[in-house]
């Protein structure tokens, strides 16, 4: 009897054991399958405002709060812009004292919790940036999917993608840009995203599924006078793009593509995302095997790539950007892609840049190659 309880007992704390670690399993998953947009990853630190003054604002000393270059900072019901490090203003072992351009919305008072973002610019590109534009609809396989064109005179266009994180504002950071060289601009909500379809599952499959709302968006393109296409994808989006260049069944008519931060291994970048909450190590193969299960990351017979780039099967003109910085997408998959197609991948590496801000560190640098990559294709 002894011996049959001590079993029984023991059974119990195993199944409970198996239990808890497929539930956290699942909660170390959602990290990437359930990352809302507009909002920080995991690997984004909570800075605190330690004060304002005339074009200067005081924030936590974190590594976050060092990077070069000009970046959007958010709050719950606040915006900003802030500039690079002022190295001369004073400041605590604690502070960091940054350059302040501006209040885009709200307040930002001493103890208010921020974040930096790539996302520098707040609503449409008309209230942004006074471009003229068009809110359409472009019609995908769920259902319609919102975007902004901006008119240009030429007919290779730029379909735009955001990733992980940020909304289509982000598009916003290079849509000036873009306008100067006369290339009609598509920025892209897709499934997810406020006012697009919901996904059946409510998951972000990571660009394995939602590849084919950009297969939409070139569908909508070539409808509307485009001879050729240039995907520009950030992030999941870079995946999308990518996805996209590789499977779609118009697939002959893009001209190029521009990936900035490109997820190329989905594992890699849910184990980040799960280890930047704090997930023990032992459980991070099981926060891939439960993406891998409830997502279907394998469902198109990719199964033991981990979702990892094929090289033999791109076939455009490819810009790479990338930081070797980057916590959330590694970039050696970058660097390895580069190597192994350097017939047609063109790598710029970014340092001290965080996941998808690669603009923000440098937005001169960035747009040469972006200016150099385009001319051929426009």
């Amino acid at each position: 009897m002894r011996t049959a309880k001590a079993t029984a007992t023991a059974l119990t704390a195993v199944l409970a054991a198996g239990t808890a670690s497929v539930v956290a399993g699942r909660l170390a998953s959602a990290a990437a399958l359930k990352a809302p947009a507009g909002r920080p990853l995991p690997t984004e630190p909570r800075l605190t405002v330690h004060g304002t003054a005339a074009g200067r604002i005081t924030l936590t000393r974190d590594l976050a709060a060092l990077r070069p270059g000009t970046y959007g900072l958010a709050g719950d019901g606040s915006h900003a812009v802030v500039g690079p490090v002022l190295e001369a203003a004073e400041h605590t072992a604690d502070t960091v004292v940054r350059r302040l351009e501006r209040v885009t919305h709200g307040t930002l008072a001493p103890g208010d919790a921020v974040w930096l973002t790539p996302n520098l610019y707040v609503g449409d590109p008309g209230a942004a940036l006074g471009l003229d534009h068009a809110d359409v609809d472009v019609p995908g396989e769920l259902g319609s999917l919102p975007a902004w064109f901006v008119p240009g005179d030429r007919n290779t266009w730029v379909i735009a993608v955001h990733g992980l994180g940020t909304t289509r504002e982000h598009v916003l950071n290079v849509m000036g840009f873009l306008h100067g060289r006369r290339l009609p601009v598509l920025a892209l909500a897709y499934r997810g995203d406020l006012g697009a379809p919901r996904p059946p599952d409510g998951l972000n499959h990571l660009g394995e599924t939602e590849w084919r709302d950009v297969e939409a968006a070139i569908r909508y393109a070539l409808r509307h006078g485009a001879r050729r296409v240039v995907l520009l994808g950030w992030s999941t989006g870079a995946t999308m793009v990518l996805r996209a260049a590789e499977r779609s069944a118009v697939r002959d008519r893009v001209a190029g593509l521009v990936l900035d931060s490109p997820v190329l291994s989905w594992e890699a970048t849910l184990r980040a995302l799960a280890r930047a909450r704090h997930t023990p190590s032992s459980l991070l193969p099981l926060a891939v095997r439960a993406a891998q299960g409830r997502a279907g990351l394998y469902a198109d017979g990719t199964a033991g790539t981990a979702g990892t780039a094929d090289a033999a099967r791109l076939r455009v003109p490819t810009l790479i950007c990338h930081s070797p910085d980057d916590q959330v997408a590694p970039y050696e998959f970058s660097r390895r892609l580069a190597r192994r197609r350097a017939d047609l991948v063109s790598l710029h590496t970014v340092a001290h840049a965080p996941h998808g801000a690669m603009w923000n560190a440098d937005p001169g640098e960035y747009e040469e190659q972006l200016r150099r990559f385009l001319t051929p294709l426009m």
